[in-house]
């Protein structure tokens, strides 16, 4: 099976070595999407509500970028810094997926890159 990298200016820039994403098949793998602004690749400025908007921006134009949308993904990963942010993931999601919802699983971790306090990565169809 071929894979094919997936790449869009709408969404930031890879910071390390892997793509936005990998098309294989009728398959899209997004890599997790922090909350940094793809024309200035700084963390968004603002609450936490914020960096989750811009995290699932991110992933929607990663998702149009490889022929899809959010509405075609199949699961959902969410990283928190403190899982009391759950409920605005929830609010969010709300915005960004129609039923059937993807599969999700969300964790709670001590840091991630950036200093962000959310990270979202997603398995979509084609």
């Amino acid at each position: 099976m071929n894979k094919e990298a997936i790449t869009t200016t709408d969404a930031p820039a890879a910071i390390g070595t892997y793509s936005q994403a990998i098309k294989a098949g009728a398959t899209v793998y997004v890599s997790g999407q922090i909350p940094l602004d793809p024309a200035s690749g700084d963390l968004v400025e603002g609450d936490i509500g914020e960096q989750i908007e811009q995290v699932f921006l991110n992933l929607a134009a990663v998702a149009r970028a490889a022929g899809t949308s959010l509405n075609n993904a199949v699961k959902i990963t969410v990283y928190l810094t403190d899982l009391k942010h759950f409920g605005l993931v929830n609010k969010t999601m709300e915005r960004y997926f129609d039923a059937p919802y993807p599969a999700r699983a969300a964790l709670g971790v001590a840091s991630l890159p950036r200093g962000a306090e959310v990270e979202a990565d997603a398995i979509l169809i084609v």
